[in-house]
């Protein structure tokens, strides 16, 4: 065979993979429609869920990297703040149905910032912010923001000063311009498909994966090549950003709650404890046996400790 026909080839190949990738997505779309509303805000049209009082005090959800507003649904979270609060739960941009428009550089403090203008469209004032995972830097870039004031934060299983990782730079590959591109549309959601059961079950262990999990979490909206991007740009972010915050946090005002999984195969648990020594008004909660999904391992202890920061601002 010539050089020229394993170009061919190489490309036939290629062709395939970029066309059987956009009918996938197109398919995983169709079976798991929006189930929120969107708002466009700030050029950016953003896909979120409201439930609750629109007229109680207010806590809003931000999720990890990789995953959705879904995950709040299934660990139980939003409908046991459901019951007492206006909840709202935002897809980041870039996962679920939310956009990510290229111009722009995904920082927690611009993610942040982009959030602060769609909560104040929607007349959401004095909220209790929870964040989980790489959501928690969002949460936090909140908390710096003191011309936005929020009743408290909940961090769970969040990471916040750089470690050597070097497993985040190896999963940033699909952000990298071009080659990235060309990575996203042909083997990265192949890959992804065959490691994404190694990585729930290292996502939840040492306990195993909830059945509600296995059956309700929409999984193939996490192949898409967009969301594939989104999730490659956080895996390269992170070090960055815990480098710019470890310094910031002192400057937190408000109260808050850490949670945090003794048995995190994901981020150890010395983040949390080092947080917690560098705010003054902090709460450490470590469960035992808990993995990084601490919201699945005690979503009721979570719930509470929102439910206090509420209030507590009314005393």
């Amino acid at each position: 065979m010539s050089t020229a026909e394993v170009i061919l080839v190489v490309l036939g190949v290629l062709l395939v993979l970029v066309i059987g990738n956009i009918v996938f997505s197109f398919t995983a779309e169709r079976k798991n429609p929006p189930i929120g509303r969107f708002i466009d805000c700030d050029g950016v049209r953003l896909h979120y869920l409201e439930r609750g009082d629109p007229a109680a005090r207010c806590v809003v959800l931000f999720h990890g990297n990789g995953t959705m507003i879904q995950d709040f649904i299934i660990s139980g979270l939003v409908d046991r703040l459901a019951s007492r609060s206006r909840v709202i739960c935002f897809d980041r941009p870039g996962f679920g149905y939310s956009q990510r428009p290229r111009a722009r550089i995904w920082t927690a403090t611009s993610q942040a910032a982009l959030f602060v203008k769609a909560l104040n469209q929607l007349g959401v004032r004095d909220p209790v912010v929870l964040g989980h995972s790489w959501g928690t830097l969002v949460a936090a870039a909140i908390g710096f923001q003191h011309d936005y004031p929020i009743r408290g934060l909940v961090l769970a299983s969040g990471y916040y000063f750089p470690t050597p990782r070097w497993d985040f730079w190896m999963l940033s590959g699909p952000a990298i311009p071009i080659l990235g591109d060309l990575v996203r549309y042909t083997v990265a959601p192949i890959i992804s498909w065959a490691i994404l059961p190694a990585l729930i079950r290292k996502l939840f262990a040492p306990r195993s994966v909830p059945e509600d999990f296995k059956h309700g979490f929409p999984a193939s909206l996490t192949l898409r090549p967009k969301q594939l991007r989104a999730a490659a740009e956080e895996s390269a972010f992170l070090i960055p950003q815990a480098v710019q915050f470890q310094f910031r946090y002192s400057s937190i005002r408000c109260p808050v709650h850490i949670f945090h999984g003794t048995g995190d195969q994901i981020i150890e648990p010395e983040q949390a404890r080092r947080l917690h020594k560098v705010l003054g008004r902090s709460d450490l909660h470590l469960m035992p046996d808990a993995g990084h999904m601490v919201t699945y391992a005690d979503s009721t202890s979570i719930a509470q400790a929102v439910e206090s920061l509420e209030i507590a601002m009314i005393k």
